[in-house]
């Protein structure tokens, strides 16, 4: 009984949550995609509770509340159809205009007052030629004199000006060679002195390696008279053991 109170709790609060994200949804021009996946987990969990609702009210000993269980079935399933069937609809419709709306930016036509015309072989409009930027400012004239472009590579150009801008070239290519070699000179300047620099910090590793060499070499020697020196005392304290076990037994012998 407890179990089938909680099952139908649970529905409930399911249904109304649908609802909720059902509104959402459906107010909503550009649902999320989080949003649509929401509402799939929820009805599916609303199926499989109204499931497990089912199994426990065939179950139900008593009569009269087997046929309110079953009530409660008929109203649970009619509201997860309506769910559905609202689900597909808005779901649709969202589509729907979302298509429709790509659609008519992707195919959007062009503003009336431009120059180039919609069809690529039809004739231009004279009127709005007039006022394109790439349209000339003068009209062309067949009998007009050929005014090369001062501009183009080819461009004829005065001797003296064509002699002065070689010698410019050739200042600035000095210039810049220049300035280029000492840089160089400057980058070799910084990597001699940090090759000095160097050369001191190994020097100064050098006599600390040779400072610790000689300083484990000391040690190993006191270390080794400290170990002849012990064994020494060992054979004096062993003599000493032995005489005075010897004198103890002169004393005993001879005075007893």
């Amino acid at each position: 009984m407890a179990r089938e109170n909680a099952l139908f709790n649970s529905a409930l609060r399911q249904s109304t949550s649908i609802r909720k994200d059902l509104d959402q949804f459906a107010d909503t021009a550009s649902p999320s995609p989080h949003l649509q996946a929401q509402l799939n987990a929820s009805l599916t969990s609303f199926a499989r509770t109204i499931d497990d609702y089912t199994k426990l009210a065939k179950h139900e000993p008593v009569q009269t509340k087997q046929e309110k269980a079953i009530e409660r079935l008929k109203n649970f399933r009619s509201e997860l159809d309506e769910y559905r069937e609202s689900f597909k609809r808005i779901k649709s419709v969202n589509e729907d205009v979302q298509t429709t709306a790509a659609r008519t930016e992707l195919l959007g036509r062009r503003p009336h007052h431009a120059a180039t015309p919609e069809n690529p072989y039809s004739l231009p409009n004279p009127s709005a030629a007039q006022y394109s930027p790439f349209a000339p400012t003068q009209p062309h004239n067949p009998s007009a004199p050929y005014r090369p472009n001062p501009y183009s590579a080819g461009a004829p150009q005065g001797g003296d000006y064509d002699r002065e801008g070689h010698v410019m070239r050739e200042q600035n290519f000095f210039a810049q060679t220049s300035t280029q070699l000492d840089e160089f000179l400057d980058r070799g300047r910084t990597v001699l002195g940090d090759l000095g620099q160097q050369r001191e910090m190994l020097k100064g590793t050098q006599r600390r390696l040779y400072s610790v060499a000689n300083t484990l070499g000391i040690s190993g020697d006191t270390i080794r008279m400290v170990e002849r020196r012990a064994k020494q005392d060992k054979w004096v304290f062993w003599i000493g053991v032995v005489v005075f076990f010897a004198f103890c037994w002169l004393v005993i012998h001879y005075l007893r």
